[in-house]
């Protein structure tokens, strides 16, 4: 990952391969022109004052996601400018907010892969500003590359086989990531500045590593894999780790778990991730969808809506990443994580619709649809962590597409049993900048899932999907225990252009509203 550090140097002496700038739209009483963004003044300098008449004359608006590039002044080490669009100034002289420091940073750092060094000369006006850019820079530098060019000597590693080191030879194509970034502001010596950015370096880092399994082939990343990736992070980090494989499952009675995975050659798997603090007052439960391959099962998914499902375990990455950052971080708050972990797929032992499965709470689910799978596996694992009687369930899941259709591809719903809580999870959520909307229960969409064969249907109404799927899921968290369900199928996995600081393909969404949470619960702010 890109090598980060703070840095007081001034802009003319200082070596590297590229500077980076904000500029803005100005407010409608400055006529929309573009402005220069503080952090840029020795640049403006250095160019007589008409700075911003060249980028304007070269087509600068100060647009989010613009990046323009011009020669460095004369008397510059370094040889690139590099103006990236902060979006339109709120009002005159105020400061960009963190998220579009955050936007303009990834999209820089993007612009600047292949290069060796790059100092970032964006307004800092407080520690959250240079955690923001800090962020901005390590997700949007992120590139997955592991499986392009690979010849003989350079297959990639398989999370499959601990022994695999993969191959000792260089992309031949591919552009390298940003190799550095220095961040340029007057208080790179002070704690509070420090501390953003090493929190910003270890969230990032995990987010990044969730990225790297949603964007895992499925034929190298079934469950026994992700299991033992997780193990693997949890002996280093000091985190409990716990794996029920088929025989422990069955044991147990995880019926839903087991449903889904009875298709496939790869086994499922339950992970329980258990980090602990001494100073903790409050237990968090975060529960993952981990479906390493969803094909629908018998209710085959139809060519064109199969091909980019190896993300359908984002929501266990996202909590798996959630669970090591916390650890990483020392919050003081008892962590469990739960990656429910599955490959949905058809055979001849694969369970058919009309069959019905005894789930780990007892009830019975006549299921109708074998690609209604997440909310079987997710079942299992809510009744799980309810055992533990937590103080708080969050579960994410790619679930519905009802609810893109609802919300799109960026923003995720958050549904909940406790509208206190749902609209704690909608701000730590805003706050971190993961676009999120709050969704209801409706308790009328209840009755489609009546059967009358069992205790409840794994589907109901047609319309409402997202939200039949959060009832059902509320019918597996214990009675008492507050619950949100945060449904990620828009924004975990992007299929278009990268932007801001997302990349194509997995996005490692939800990761940062979960850390939130933990540090807002560790320091007594959420209930």
């Amino acid at each position: 990952m890109t090598a980060l550090t703070l840095s007081t140097a001034a802009t003319p002496g200082l070596k590297a391969d590229a500077i980076v700038i904000g500029v803005a739209k100005g407010t409608a009483s400055e006529a929309g022109g573009l402005v220069v963004a503080p952090g840029a003044e020795a640049v403006d300098k250095a160019y007589d004052g008409r700075l911003t008449g060249i980028l304007e004359t070269l087509g600068a608006s100060g647009a989010e996601g613009e990046v323009t590039k011009l020669p460095a002044p004369a008397g510059f080490k370094t040889p690139l400018l590099v103006a990236v669009g902060l979006g339109t100034q709120p009002e005159k002289d105020a400061a960009p907010d963190p998220e579009a420091l955050r936007k303009a940073a990834g999209v820089a750092a993007r612009a600047l892969a292949g290069s060796r060094k790059a100092a970032f000369a964006l307004p800092l006006t407080d520690e959250a500003d240079a955690g923001a850019v800090a962020e901005g820079v390590l997700l949007g530098a992120y590139s997955f590359d592991a499986y392009k060019n690979a010849g003989k000597n350079d297959a990639p590693k398989s999370p499959k086989n601990p022994k695999d080191k993969g191959g000792k030879g260089k992309k031949k194509d591919a552009k390298a990531p940003l190799a550095e970034a220095v961040l340029l502001c007057d208080k790179s010596r002070d704690k509070t500045y420090k501390a953003a950015v090493e929190r910003a370096v270890t969230v990032s880092e995990e987010l990044n590593r969730a990225r790297d399994l949603i964007n895992t082939p499925p034929n190298d990343l079934d469950p026994e894999a992700f299991a033992a990736v997780a193990q693997a992070a949890a002996k280093e980090h000091g985190i409990k780790v716990q794996v029920l494989d088929e025989k422990a499952l069955a044991k147990d009675g995880h019926g839903g778990i087991l449903g889904v995975g009875a298709g496939s050659a790869s086994g499922p798997r339950l992970v329980k991730l258990s980090y602990t603090s001494a100073k903790a007052k409050k237990h968090l439960a975060f529960v993952g969808k981990g479906i390493t391959y969803d094909s629908g099962g018998i209710s085959l998914k139809p060519a064109g809506h199969n091909e980019t499902m190896k993300c359908d375990m984002s929501g266990a990455a996202a909590v798996f990443a959630a669970v090591v950052a916390a650890a990483r971080l020392g919050l003081e708050v008892n962590i469990t994580g739960w990656l429910a972990l599955a490959e949905n797929m058809p055979s001849g032992s694969a369970t058919r619709p009309g069959d019905v499965l005894r789930m780990y709470s007892g009830k019975t689910v006549e299921v109708l649809n074998t690609d209604a799978e997440g909310r079987l596996v997710l079942a299992d694992a809510l009744w799980a962590a309810s055992e533990e009687k937590p103080d708080a369930i969050v579960d994410v899941a790619t679930l519905t597409g009802a609810m893109m259709l609802a919300l799109g591809n960026r923003t995720f719903g958050i549904m909940a049993n406790d509208d206190a809580f749902r609209a704690a999870v909608h701000e730590a959520a805003e706050e971190v900048g993961e676009p999120a909307w709050p969704m209801p229960l409706p308790e009328h969409l209840r009755k489609g899932m009546d059967s009358a064969t069992a205790d409840i249907a794994n589907m109901g109404e047609r319309m409402g999907g997202g939200l039949v799927a959060g009832l059902f899921l509320r019918e597996f968290v214990g009675e008492g225990i507050t619950w949100a369900h945060l449904d990620i199928a828009g924004p975990a996995f992007n299929e278009g252009s990268p932007f801001g600081y997302t990349p194509k393909g997995g996005t490692g969404s939800a990761v940062r509203t979960l850390v939130r949470l933990a540090e807002q619960t560790a320091a007594g702010d959420l209930g």
